[in-house]
């Protein structure tokens, strides 16, 4: 978060916003937020910088316009594992599995059918049709980048054949033209369908030894909320990053946090879930870009993924995505 707030305050110094003057109104130490050790920006720090941002440059589609200009840099490591994917569907893939290290207010999660797929964003709190302004503005950048983080990596331009919203737009026109398609509204709903043939378009930042690289350095990033990172996030980052080994057992994974399997599974029903959920959670992610790639027969794919049998993992992968890998693999 700490990137994607540095990056709007450099694009209010673009509109000729004084940047100092910006933080000021927002309660922001701008030279203590440079800084490594920066303590985060509080949820009241950013609703006040969205909106003095708003006010400063008299566009209350700050946000909008932002979420446009936005380069996928802007979203730190996140930003370069989707610049060095090979497809738009691997890239998309990764910043939904990712989606936890930008923002801790919503997850991203997508569906594909034989002729669509559907990027959707589940919000942690259900704010109905009239959510805060700086959630409001959260929600227009994500969706805004997943259509705009692609241009410039593809040989076409990107655009949903539909958007759905929980809100009423401000400006419906503009909100068209920015999301390349005319919004419509309906309850509970933050969705983007866009047409199967975008989903193996191949970037030309493809990648696959920097992206490797890349993802055993997530592993490695610090926390960057006010709330100590929670176990499940710290293990399904481990698994994520070291997924070139293997899914870790239980045992495997409790001895490298220090700890027996027994106060590990404790821990994490604290947290409300069983580590085979965020186990699954990883496999979920992994088999999906496996597959998506075209690189892996099933098989192997079955096999790195800890199954024995590859009728075990098509009883998983339907669990988890409706389909089989066979019909998934086929779309």
């Amino acid at each position: 978060m700490k990137q994607l707030v540095l990056s709007m305050i450099a694009y209010a110094v673009q509109r000729d916003i004084d940047a100092a003057q910006l933080c000021k109104l927002a309660g922001i130490d701008l030279p203590a937020l440079k800084k490594k050790t920066a303590t985060p920006v509080t949820a009241q720090q950013l609703q006040d910088l969205w909106l003095n941002a708003s006010r400063l440059s008299n566009d209350p589609l700050f946000g909008l316009h932002f979420a446009e200009s936005l380069q996928p840099a802007a979203l730190g490591i996140v930003g370069e594992i989707i610049q060095s994917s090979a497809t738009a569907g691997e890239a998309l893939t990764h910043a939904a599995a990712l989606t936890h290290l930008v923002t801790d207010q919503c997850r991203m999660e997508l569906t594909r059918t034989n002729k669509t797929f559907t990027v959707r964003l589940i919000p942690a709190t259900d704010y109905g049709a009239t959510p805060p302004y700086a959630f409001r503005q959260l929600i227009d950048l994500l969706l805004v980048m997943v259509i705009h983080e692609l241009d410039g990596l593809l040989l076409e331009k990107i655009a949903p054949s539909a958007v759905r919203l929980a809100y009423t737009v401000p400006d419906l026109p503009e909100y068209e033209r920015v999301f390349r398609c005319r919004p419509s509204k309906r309850a509970g709903e933050y969705v983007l369908v866009f047409d199967i043939k975008y989903w193996d378009e191949p970037l030309l930042t493809a990648n696959y030894e920097l992206q490797n690289l890349l993802l055993q350095k997530v592993s490695t990033l610090t926390n960057t909320t006010a709330q100590p990172q929670t176990l499940q996030l710290r293990i399904y980052n481990y698994l994520l990053a070291n997924s070139y080994l293997g899914v870790s057992s239980l045992d495997d994974m409790a001895a490298n946090f220090n700890i027996s399997p027994r106060s590990l599974q404790r821990k994490l029903k604290e947290e409300g879930v069983k580590y085979q959920d965020v186990a699954d959670a990883v496999r979920r992610s992994l088999a999906v870009y496996y597959i998506s790639s075209g690189n892996y027969p099933l098989k192997d794919i079955s096999y790195m993924l800890g199954y024995n049998e590859l009728s075990a993992f098509t009883r998983a992968f339907k669990r988890w995505t409706g389909s089989t890998p066979v019909s998934y693999q086929s779309l």
